[in-house]
């Protein structure tokens, strides 16, 4: 063959490659650099996860929790008290045992727990600073959207 007949063949090869290898993989893949998928925020403390936290503001000017708290550890704790600005949410109860893996999940339909902090009259779509501390873990703070009482939070009260 001549030189000439080598190259269609050698730039097939090389666009196979160049195809192929788009670069949307490995440690810096774009699609492992998302943060956050969801509005409601997501941080650990140890083996608790925090997943999904978020405010559903209230016509009474209250607003309701909503989120996902998970202990993946074998060393049970406690969810004792979220607040903000000082003032604590009223949980449903006293306080809630975080044993591994049993989520306690406030609101939704496999809701098990409930809390609600009265007049908070945060705008919707404002952010608010939250405290959340548990029995052993250290506590986290963190900024949690509100979001208005409509679409998939239009039952959250």
């Amino acid at each position: 063959m001549k030189r000439s007949q080598y190259a269609p063949i050698a730039i097939g090869i090389a666009s196979l490659f160049l195809l192929t290898s788009c670069g949307a993989n490995g440690q810096g893949a774009p699609t492992r650099n998302i943060k956050q998928v969801t509005d409601g925020i997501e941080k650990d403390s140890g083996t608790i996860f925090a997943r999904d936290v978020l405010l559903v503001a209230q016509p009474d000017g209250s607003a309701v929790l909503v989120g996902t708290f998970i202990n993946e550890g074998t060393t049970a704790d406690v969810l004792n008290s979220i607040s903000i600005s000082g003032t604590a949410l009223k949980f449903d109860k006293p306080s809630y045992a975080l044993v591994q893996n049993k989520p306690v999940i406030f609101s939704g339909p496999t809701a098990n727990a409930h809390a609600v902090i009265a007049g908070l009259n945060a705008t919707p779509g404002s952010r608010v600073k939250m405290d959340i501390t548990y029995g052993t873990t250290p506590g986290i703070t963190v900024d949690v959207l509100v979001r208005e009482k409509d679409a998939i939070y239009a039952n959250v009260g």
